[in-house]
């Protein structure tokens, strides 16, 4: 809150430019005196990105969300347009027009002048998200990536990274990936087992991956995310039945 009450003061003071300065000062100071508490202690309700004994604001997120979107996209050392139309629909239809226009006008006028570090970035957002919000995260990143018909190597490494950092396994990076590019093996490696898990693994790996990508668990995120939740929900359906046709379970 302070951020935006910054935000306006320095519009009446200076404009434009004041709008800026004024909205970065309060979020330093949301940042000093709200996000090291667990939110009772300074008479705020939890965030809904939540996750252990610290929050991130929804503001913050966005920003260190675009940040991460920022590095897939320049990745291979191309910027698509087609990509950054992807992240700004997805941010209208997570946050609203006004919202996210405002988020990333911050980012252009502020965060994209310094470096922008994933290990730092996401190593913030461990400690303040929850898991689903993470596996969500990277089922966002490759979104982008093919957004331009075209998934680079140095793209997919650069998720990997990411997913690594936000401390998600290798099978889940591995699982989250073949929602997107299909093959003979992709079915079990959405359900993270391996082609030779018996048929009593494979229902066994079904109800714990339903469970685990349920869309009820992103139920307090906003829409864009919530779209997310319930895309992996069907691939994960749609990969048991693919394995329960090819073995007439």
């Amino acid at each position: 809150m302070i951020r935006w009450i910054g935000a306006i003061i320095g519009f009446a003071y200076r404009g434009f430019l004041g709008t800026v300065a004024g909205y970065v000062i309060g979020m330093l100071i949301d940042n000093l005196f709200f996000n090291k508490s667990d939110g009772q202690a300074s008479g705020r309700s939890r965030s809904p990105f939540s996750g252990g004994q610290q929050t991130v604001t929804p503001g913050d997120f966005e920003l260190n969300l675009l940040s991460l979107c920022s590095i897939v996209i320049k990745a291979d050392g191309q910027v698509s347009q087609r990509e950054m139309d992807y992240v700004r629909q997805y941010f209208v239809q997570a946050y609203g027009k006004e919202r996210a226009n405002a988020t990333f006008r911050t980012f252009n006028e502020v965060v994209k002048k310094r470096e922008v570090n994933a290990q730092r970035i996401c190593a913030y957002l461990v400690q303040r998200t929850r898991r689903e919000v993470r596996l969500q995260i990277v089922h966002f990143l490759f979104g982008i990536a093919q957004a331009d018909g075209n998934v680079s190597t140095a793209e997919v490494n650069q998720i990997s990274s990411i997913a690594g950092y936000l401390g998600l396994s290798r099978n889940e990076f591995e699982g989250l990936k073949a929602m997107f590019f299909k093959n003979s093996d992709s079915a079990y490696k959405i359900l993270e087992i391996d082609k030779s898990a018996t048929d009593a693994e494979v229902k066994k790996a079904y109800r714990d991956m339903a469970k685990k990508y349920h869309p009820d668990k992103l139920q307090h995120m906003d829409e864009a995310y919530r779209a997310g939740a319930e895309e992996k929900f069907r691939n994960v359906q749609d990969a048991y039945e693919t394995i329960q046709k090819e073995r007439g379970m």
